[in-house]
């Protein structure tokens, strides 16, 4: 087992991203994570608008993956995420769906004990994530957004138990993560989670499957995570890619696999405050296996 400290992290998905371990197919790897604000907010004083937005979303690795090849998908099997016992929120004008509403920065520090976040005397139970995985991209894409790649996609779905799936576009596929939340809604609406740092557990595989977007599966389903900078497009995107699967998956003609996807498939929200929206579709197992 390889541990990757937090003080080995990028900002950056790019091409030219330098490994800082190197692992066989199959490995156990824990990442260590600063959270994605840096660790620059100490007290509830501490608002968005001082800190250094350089430092912002560092995501831990990235680790090469022997035997991964471009065209191949880089699979990751989420088994432990550990969260620290404090959590920020943080939102700002024009930040989030309703940032025209936000009159200041504001930030709320909440004590996460006993599998509960606490918020203003409301317990919440912990439900940790990853808001920030992916591989090396094509070209130079900061960690804080999200793409075919990965990156920020902010999904509550990624998460222990979960596999993730990654179209691997450069040798060694260079595995980096960061951005836990202790827990966050879809949509994660006023642009912030409970943004805590931790550790992540995860064992690396590699498989020959071409896919386009990366896909989380779960226990019962199929997910197909999309990014645009349009909602609407995004959304697009998704059902394409969804009844795509479908047709592989089924052997069906596209007319057939449109209609199913009608009939079978779920367009869900991951986030919507990123430069990229991301968008989902959930296809259950009991229909295309």
């Amino acid at each position: 087992m390889i541990v990757v400290p937090k003080e080995k992290h990028v900002y950056s998905f790019g091409p030219d991203i330098k490994e800082v371990a190197r692992v066989k197919p199959g490995e156990i790897v824990v990442f260590e994570t600063l959270d994605a604000l840096g660790g620059q907010i100490k007290s509830e004083d501490d608002t968005v608008e001082k800190i250094d937005f350089s430092r912002v979303n560092p995501a831990t690795g990235p680790v090469y993956v022997e035997g991964a090849k471009r065209g191949m998908a880089l699979k990751v099997k989420i088994l432990d995420i550990e969260v620290a016992d404090r959590g920020v929120i943080v939102t700002a004008p024009g930040a989030g769906v309703l940032g025209d509403k936000v009159k200041k920065p504001r930030t709320k520090i909440c004590e996460i004990k006993n599998g509960f976040v606490h918020f203003n005397g409301i317990r919440i139970p912990v439900r940790p994530m990853v808001g920030v995985i992916g591989v090396a991209s094509e070209e130079d894409v900061p960690t804080g957004t999200p793409g075919r790649h990965g990156g920020n996609m902010d999904t509550n779905l990624i998460t222990m138990g979960s596999t993730v799936y990654f179209p691997v576009f450069k040798d060694g596929a260079y595995l980096a993560l960061g951005d836990l939340h202790a827990v966050m809604a879809d949509g994660e609406v006023c642009v912030s989670a409970c943004e805590v740092s931790g550790r992540v557990t995860v064992r690396v595989d590699i498989i020959d499957w071409r896919i386009e977007w990366p896909v989380v599966e779960t226990s019962d389903s199929y997910y197909i995570l999309v990014s645009h900078e349009n909602l609407e497009e995004a959304v697009r995107e998704a059902v394409e890619q969804g009844v795509k699967f479908i047709m592989e998956k089924r052997g069906l003609s596209w007319d057939k696999a449109y209609m199913l996807a009608s009939l079978i498939m779920d367009v869900q929200v991951s986030q919507l405050v990123d430069p990229k929206k991301t968008i989902r579709v959930r296809i259950p197992k009991e229909f295309v296996e």
